[in-house]
């Protein structure tokens, strides 16, 4: 079967190479892929600034943001065969830490964690792969291709979860949320924020065109300024940009006893002028808290779940604005000006 392979941390080894068939020791759910959706993570590892092969192989197949079918099931899954699916990307580490032990696999304390198509596991970029039944979530069938969204929202439910667990610390009862960034990750983070009942402020840098249009038509408010002239003092700020400025603008501008939680990535070697002792005053004694997310366990996943299938199918149908073969995949990393989610199709 075909697949999309790369050597990691090697640029320019990608190619849609002929493997074998998913082993049985993968798991006794056979899915047919339908579509993966492409994100940062993946040019990162295309780039080979990042990735893991499996342990005794030299390449490893792409792809974490999974939609797929099931082709067969044994008695007793949660799943059977023709219902639409998601894998869940990370795995428990074998030792397991206390965190992976009870299923929280997401706060792995050892690192030994495994992730599909990322880290020492084959992900999900094939033709057909096999996965355990305790990894493979349902989505609703009335969103078809729309389910590819699932991993990412489910970044984001983790997010909000994060959010809600340290804001009820104290009498929590938020009224506004401001987003950073308006990609795939941001635009989920608010239709969420949204469905809290929150009233929800986007900030980008795109002026005009898809994005802005997006968050309007969620009923949220977009902005191309300072987080101060978007929304003063919010109760949740969620920062998905991983842009150095950005994150200490949310850090300074949450408003007192509110929750920023960061979800971007930053990459290093910039540097930033900060006046620590004036920020480290405001959280103290405004009773501020900064928490960083990453990843999500099963019932993130049914969260997100929850979440799209509640959602307006033409909005979420809007956020993926291309959709390309899977023999054409090197036309996915070619960003385009109104690029939101690009989505690699491997099946119909």
């Amino acid at each position: 079967m075909k697949a999309l392979t790369v050597v990691p941390l090697k640029a320019g080894t990608a190619e849609l190479s002929d493997i074998d068939e998913p082993p049985r020791a993968d798991g006794d759910v056979l899915v047919e892929t339908l579509a993966v959706g492409i994100c940062g993570t993946d040019a990162e590892i295309l780039s080979g600034a990042y990735g893991w092969a499996p342990p005794g192989r030299e390449r490893l197949v792409l792809g974490h943001e999974s939609l797929g079918k099931v082709l067969g099931a044994p008695a007793g899954a949660p799943v059977s065969s023709g219902d639409f699916v998601v894998g869940i990307v990370r795995r428990p580490d074998p030792v397991p830490c206390p965190n992976c032990a009870v299923g929280e696999w997401d706060f792995c304390r050892n690192g030994q964690y495994t992730e599909r198509g990322i880290k020492a596991h084959d992900g999900y970029l094939s033709e057909r792969y096999r996965i355990s039944p305790d990894y493979v979530v349902k989505v609703d069938p009335g969103l078809g291709e729309l389910g590819v969204l699932l991993e990412p929202t489910s970044v984001v439910a983790k997010a909000w979860e994060q959010v809600d667990r340290i804001g009820a610390r104290a009498h929590w009862d938020p009224k506004t949320a401001v987003v950073t960034g308006a990609g795939p990750v941001g635009l989920l983070a608010a239709l969420l924020g949204v469905q809290r009942g929150l009233e929800v402020h986007v900030i980008d840098q795109m002026e005009t065109g898809l994005k802005p249009d997006l968050v309007r038509a969620l009923g949220g408010q977009y902005h191309t300024g300072a987080i101060s002239d978007a929304c003063k003092e919010p109760d949740a700020i969620i920062e998905c940009t991983g842009v150095g400025s950005l994150v200490f603008d949310a850090i300074e501008h949450v408003g007192p006893g509110g929750v920023v939680c960061l979800t971007g990535v930053s990459s290093g070697g910039r540097t930033l002028d900060v006046d620590a002792g004036s920020l480290n005053r405001s959280m103290v004694l405004e009773n501020e808290s900064v928490v960083g997310s990453v990843n999500a366990n099963r019932r993130h996943y049914e969260a997100g779940a929850e979440a799209l299938a509640k959602a307006d199918r033409s909005w979420l149908e809007r956020l993926i604005t291309r959709r390309v073969p899977l023999k054409d995949w090197s036309q996915a990393l070619q960003r385009e000006p109104d690029d939101v989610k690009v989505v690699v199709e491997v099946a119909r």
